[in-house]
């Protein structure tokens, strides 16, 4: 039996991942378990998930694999501060006593962190190459073109290659400081959001813009050519020196200040969220064509945080030359650590591989999962007032009728997802038809921006009924947008139609306006039996109710905290919020049950959430 354990850390969102026999037994992002959004820290609680799922002490660890070269990304550091002397030297200065005393000292941290019981070296593999690893091992082809983008990992911010049979090749890479990642997140930056964790709201928020400032980006501030490789014009940007994304020209371009954090949202920043995001989509669409056409594959493969824009990803599926696309669910830096672990095995080690189909990923549900005996002890200690419904017919049928009465539901079910979306594991449910579950699951449940959109879990042997897709089109990791059918849209009125920025926030667009965004767009999950057990049949008894085969399904969290990990982080933000239900495995708990006692310590709750 062979061990492998995968690392990301130190940047942001590590993650630890294992794979035993080239099988992927587990992984999962520090977050989950220090409740500490996007950690950075050394992954210790992963590991220890890690391995105890395998039943795998530290000294039975036969590999350990680091997702990327800090000395090539210390290299590039000290090149870029250099190279912008004298702006870069307080970013220098405080950068630098960080890398010399930790990030430098990796393999003995490492070992340090691991008990002292991993005596072996430690292998480093590129950025890029554990992206592209994390891509294409798991994904059900034999070979396939692979695409990766992000911000900056040592020093490439896109690459592209393709994978074959237990080998990875990449032959080609955009280097820093020209990135797409980086050029989307100057823009999140801009429009008030946080770099990092923000990018996924300037999606959301683009489609009530319009797109009028394309021109004017491409015209100044990148020099994009047809295979989509592109120069940044650096005069306006700030972050090679480490004190601000966009520079005092970018902001004389647009002719407007950057947006402070939690005010109000002016069209203008709408209009540069549409314009940003169509020039993402351009410029990954022109990059995936020239890589079939030097390629010759007909499926692709991509990771990379980039690979999370699911607006851009739909329109790979729909125009780029692919019969077939694949994103590695985790796509950000915590998939890495999968990455460098399968790298290892299959490329390293030269394991032969054998793709599956769906593919090898299980449905991502690859974190922790809990016990009825824990669950009931929670439950008691906590003096709820609950029922157990052994019979998952029963329950699930059960909590489907409380979602048609427009009940918002917890679901706390199986293993806890790996990567950001939440697919069933730790979700938040409501019904997708209601015309007023959107305000209300975006303000009195996840406390976040009204314009926020929610996604549809829909039977996978449904999805071609409500949206522009092929039959039974695979969406398993909501990591595709698709436009609801013409038949599905209700038409604008005049006054409708009238309409712009977020006062088109409550129109009714579909038969399911709760997961219709403004632009008849929706961010799609298929639902099988194979992957989503339970969560299948629930949406089968919801569909044999209602005959609405869909449901809204968002993270089981609170704006500002990582998902819930445990039946614990699920009670506490069930008692925070105005969720009307709590479903752990199979006990169900009523909010208009529990003791008024506990009702009081709604806003006790409620002040240990982080609103940020």
């Amino acid at each position: 039996m062979t061990t492998i354990l995968g690392l990301s850390a130190f940047y942001h969102d590590s993650a630890a991942a294992l794979v035993v026999d080239g099988r992927i037994v587990a992984a999962a992002q520090e977050e989950r378990f220090t409740r500490i959004k996007h950690d950075p820290a050394f992954p210790e609680k992963a590991v220890e998930y890690c391995l105890e799922t395998a039943g795998c002490s530290y000294d039975q660890i036969d590999y350990v694999g680091f997702y990327d070269k800090p000395l090539i990304t210390f290299e590039r550091l000290l090149e870029t501060f250099l190279a912008v002397t004298p702006r870069g030297f307080p970013s220098f200065c405080k950068a630098i006593p960080v890398w010399l005393k930790q990030k430098l000292q990796l393999p003995r941290l490492i070992r340090k962190k691991l008990k002292g019981q991993y005596k072996r070296r430690v292998v480093f593999t590129h950025h890029h190459e554990s992206h592209a690893a994390s891509a294409f091992f798991p994904s059900p082809f034999d070979e396939a073109a692979i695409l990766t983008l992000d911000g900056v990992g040592e020093w490439s911010t896109a690459t592209t290659g393709v994978g074959q049979g237990n080998r990875i090749q990449l032959n080609h890479e955009l280097r820093f400081p020209h990135s797409l990642g980086l050029l989307y997140s100057a823009f999140t930056s801009f429009c008030g959001f946080k770099v990092n964790s923000g990018e996924y709201k300037l999606m959301g928020l683009a489609p009530y813009g319009q797109p009028r400032f394309f021109d004017a980006i491409v015209d100044n501030l990148i020099d994009l050519k047809e295979d989509g490789s592109f120069r940044i014009n650096l005069k306006y940007f700030d972050y090679c020196h480490g004190s601000r994304m966009p520079s005092r020209n970018f902001e004389r371009l647009f002719g407007i200040p950057p947006r402070s954090s939690e005010s109000e949202l002016p069209e203008v920043y709408m209009d540069l969220a549409a314009s940003i995001q169509k020039v993402t989509e351009e410029v990954a669409l022109r990059m995936a064509n020239h890589l079939q056409r030097t390629s010759g594959q007909k499926n692709l493969v991509m990771a990379g945080g980039v690979a999370l824009n699911c607006v851009a990803n739909g329109r790979l599926l729909r125009e780029a030359n692919y019969d077939n696309i694949w994103i590695q669910p985790a796509s950000g830096d915590a998939g890495g650590a999968l990455g460098v672990a399968l790298f290892i095995w299959h490329q390293l080690l030269e394991n032969d591989r054998c793709p599956v189909s769906p593919d090898s990923q299980q449905g991502s549900f690859l974190g922790p999962e809990y016990s009825r005996d824990d669950i009931n002890t929670l439950l008691i200690n906590q003096n709820a007032v609950y029922r157990e419904i052994p019979s998952e017919k029963d329950l699930c049928n059960q909590v489907a009728g409380l979602i048609a009465k427009e009940n918002v539901v917890g679901w706390f079910q199986g293993r806890m997802e790996f990567g950001p979306r939440a697919l069933g594991g730790r979700s938040i449910l409501g019904d997708a038809r209601s015309k007023s579950m959107q305000s209300v699951m975006n303000q009195k449940i996840k406390f976040r921006e009204s314009f926020r959109p929610f996604a549809p879990s829909i039977l996978r042997d449904h999805v071609h009924r409500y949206f522009e897709t092929r039959p039974d089109e695979d969406s398993p990791y909501m990591l595709l947008v698709a436009d609801i059918l013409e038949e599905m849209r209700v038409q604008p009125t005049p006054s409708d139609m009238e309409k712009s920025g977020e006062s088109r926030l409550n129109q009714v667009r579909s038969v399911v306006p709760a997961v219709t965004h403004v632009d008849y767009s929706a961010r799609i999950q298929t639902i099988d039996q194979e992957r989503h057990g339970r969560f299948h049949t629930l949406l089968e008894a919801f569909y044999r109710q209602t005959g609405t085969p869909m449901l809204i399904n968002t993270s089981f969290n609170v704006r500002g905290e990582p998902i819930v990990a445990t039946p614990a982080d699920a009670y506490r933000c069930f008692m925070a919020t105005d969720m009307d239900v709590l479903v752990l495995e199979n006990f169900v708990l009523m909010k208009s049950e529990q003791p008024a006692a506990d009702l009081d310590l709604r806003e006790k709750h409620l002040a240990t959430f982080s609103l940020d």
